[in-house]
């Protein structure tokens, strides 16, 4: 009897599986039959802003400033869709052994003129002893911007970023921990959940579309929070035996 429930309870889970692949397919095409349209609406209201901007009328200011209206909520439409087929369509991930250091530098680096102007100060502690892990470059780089993005945008009036590397008895954590302005218990429980947003034009799908590429790779994402103090971001990823042991560590050690 629990053999036979167990292998049910397999079968139901291919089959939802399917569901799933099926309407994320059709989530994603629709979205992308969408912005085709919008595309063309966006680029003629910026041939017609032009016309606008040659003609020096009150009335012609008027309609300047309607014309902007529509271009920027094109723009926030055209964003949301970008990141709903992110969401929908995670590709197929080509894991390969790779230093999950050099790809933290890397994102960091990108946001460090950000960062700067913020009066953000960035603490780097790569273990240089964490050895490589399965990844896909680009879906785990995705994934670490958004969580970056997060963090900086919780500070903005400056504070501290922690990124720090080390082993863990499963594997090869991740701690990414701000200063920012924190989260109440609700936020922190519904963070990761798809469209849920408590900023104002967000998409709500950047921390979804990161926990789904971070559990793509075998890894998992806890958060920890409070209000006025900060966030803490840990992530966790599996080492394989076989690099475990048989590759020399990768990556390398900063800190500012």
């Amino acid at each position: 009897m629990a053999e036979k429930t167990a292998v049910q309870y397999e079968e139901t889970i291919k089959q939802l599986r399917q569901q799933y692949r099926e309407i994320a397919e059709l989530s994603g095409a629709l979205a992308h039959e969408i912005k085709n349209p919008l595309s063309v609406i966006g680029m003629n209201m910026e041939l017609l802003a032009e016309d606008l901007a040659e003609i020096q009328t009150p009335q012609s200011r008027r309609a300047l400033a309607k014309v902007d209206i529509v271009q920027k909520q094109c723009r926030r439409l055209s964003n949301l869709l970008d990141d709903f087929m992110r969401f929908a369509r995670m590709r197929h991930l080509d894991l390969t052994p790779g230093s999950l250091n050099e790809q933290v530098d890397r994102v960091l680096n990108l946001f460090a003129p950000q960062a700067e102007e913020t009066g953000i100060a960035v603490l780097r502690y790569l273990d240089p002893d964490v050895p490589s892990v399965l990844l896909d470059e680009q879906t785990l780089e995705a994934a670490l911007v958004n969580l970056i993005k997060n963090a900086i945008e919780a500070m903005p009036d400056g504070g501290e970023l922690t990124v720090r590397t080390r082993l863990t008895r499963r594997g090869v954590a991740l701690d990414l921990i701000d200063t920012g302005q924190g989260m109440d218990q609700t936020t922190a429980m519904h963070m990761f959940e798809a469209f849920y947003s408590t900023k104002d034009g967000g998409s709500g799908l950047g921390l979804p579309t990161a926990r789904k590429g971070i559990e793509a790779h075998g890894g998992r994402i806890d958060v920890q929070s409070e209000v006025g103090r900060g966030t803490k971001f840990t992530i966790e990823f599996p080492v394989p035996s076989r690099l475990a042991g048989g590759e020399p560590p990768a990556g390398t050690s900063a800190a500012s």
